[in-house]
């Protein structure tokens, strides 16, 4: 992420636009906000709060849905010998969501429009996630239904970012924890209807697929019924977007912007360490228990339930106690040592009941890392009024790129330790509440934010 940034074309003086009531009041809060600072914004209301959960509900669900449940039922039907093509789909869909995301980004910013800038990429990332969708449902193959993960996860991937930038525009600093905290816990609930809806449609594969999509198209258009987006079609810019600058936008200079890198930077380590944790979950379990794998799936699915409650306690902690106190690095510090200490207790753990209590322990720092992490990201969000989207789609890269290089990792050390006699997931663990607590530590070199 050392690349230094081009000359990134910014709105001009007079881009902001001027043109009917509710316009001219949407702008003059845009300025305000912009030459005041973001913890002048006001306060946005319970409504708008509501809406944008209800939104990230239903964007989640038809993101999550395929990943959960859907995609191993129709990879499972249309090529039963050949399971290891879910990894190649899932793989795949994550690349071309990872690729695109950026210059999406970067084009939302940049949109002239009387809707704004945000509400079109919204609608036409919910309209490409139904389309992707649809070509999974009616998909005679693995290939076709890998072409539409791939289209599906571009759009759906766009849309959930679309409501990040959304935070990012309204957001006051007193109100980040708060509604990082009530956006996290609907975006743990989304998957777990995702997994019942595709229980009861599983063997009907338009309704498998349609269906959260359907739910997430008109949540969507609710939201943007009802959200102010200022007229954006008077904005200026003081370079065209090429195809070089967009390339150059994909990186960033961490020394214009330091506070964003080192928060960059400790994301980056806290995931790769929960992936590290959660790649091979069930063959430690069953190393650690003496319990063949294949009988493991009981206590898996035990712990994934107390885990659930431990997450949503975590997020409504950190968040809503992170506003209270105006502070976030103690939060995010105390969530990567918390995450080390539940992880080491359950490589000592000479039974179940220590076992549950250190996967708690890490599920509520996992609560207290989304909903305080995501506060202070939004926080320290390089220039807010004029490339959020691009940022965003930046910070994305913290959280996919750990999660695509850890299991990787996690195999060569697995095969290492193999060498001298079983695999020792334990290491793995180890490596874990390791990266974690450095993630927690880096957050502290952040000095915008308490």
């Amino acid at each position: 992420m050392n690349a230094p940034d081009s000359p990134t074309p910014i709105p001009s003086e007079g881009a902001f636009p001027l043109a009917g009531a509710s316009a001219t009041d949407d702008a003059e809060q845009l300025i305000a906000a912009q030459q005041s600072g973001p913890e002048e914004r006001p306060k946005v209301s319970k409504g708008f709060i509501t809406l944008l959960a209800l939104g990230l509900f239903g964007t989640y669900l038809a993101f999550v849905t395929p990943i959960a449940i859907s995609l191993a039922l129709r990879v499972r039907v249309l090529a039963p010998d050949n399971p290891e093509y879910l990894g190649i789909v899932l793989g795949l869909g994550s690349l071309a969501a990872l690729l695109v995301g950026p210059l999406g980004g970067q084009l939302s910013d940049r949109t002239r429009s009387r809707f704004g800038r945000r509400r079109p990429w919204l609608v036409g990332g919910t309209i490409v996630g139904l389309i992707g969708l649809t070509i999974m449902a009616v998909g005679p193959n693995v290939v076709i239904l890998g072409l539409g993960w791939m289209i599906a996860q571009v759009g759906w991937s766009q849309a959930t970012n679309v409501f990040t930038t959304i935070q990012a525009d309204k957001l006051p600093e007193t109100q980040r924890g708060k509604v990082g905290a009530i956006t996290g816990f609907v975006t743990m609930v989304a998957p777990v209807f995702g997994a019942v809806l595709g229980g009861i449609v599983a063997t009907q594969p338009f309704l498998l697929f349609l269906v959260p999509g359907a739910i997430a198209l008109l949540f969507v258009l609710i939201f943007v019924l009802f959200y102010k987006d200022a007229d954006s079609c008077t904005f200026t810019f003081d370079a065209p977007l090429t195809a070089k600058v967009a390339l150059a936008n994909y990186v960033f200079n961490p020394k214009r912007y330091p506070d964003f890198a080192w928060n960059w930077l400790g994301r980056f380590f806290f995931f790769f360490g929960l992936t590290l944790n959660t790649s091979y979950t069930a063959y430690f379990f069953a190393q650690r228990l003496n319990i063949p794998v294949l009988e493991i799936s009981g206590t898996v699915a035990t712990f994934g339930l107390v885990g659930i409650l431990g997450t949503i306690a975590g997020v409504f902690f950190g968040g809503f106690l992170s506003d209270r106190l105006r502070r976030r690095k103690i939060f995010v510090l105390g969530s990567g040592i918390l995450f080390g200490i539940g992880a080491l207790i359950m490589v000592v753990a000479p039974d179940l009941t220590l076992l549950l209590i250190g996967s708690l322990l890490c599920n509520i720092s996992i609560g207290v890392f989304s909903a305080v992490d995501q506060a202070l990201f939004l926080d320290v969000l390089p220039e807010r009024d004029t490339e959020a989207g691009r940022f965003i789609n930046i910070t994305q890269f913290a959280t996919t790129i750990p999660q695509a290089l850890a299991p990787i990792a996690a195999s060569a050390v697995l095969a290492m330790s193999a060498l001298t006699g079983e695999p020792n997931y334990a290491i793995l663990y180890i490596g874990a509440a390791v990266l974690t607590v450095i993630g927690g530590m880096v957050v502290l070199k952040v000095k915008s934010v308490r």
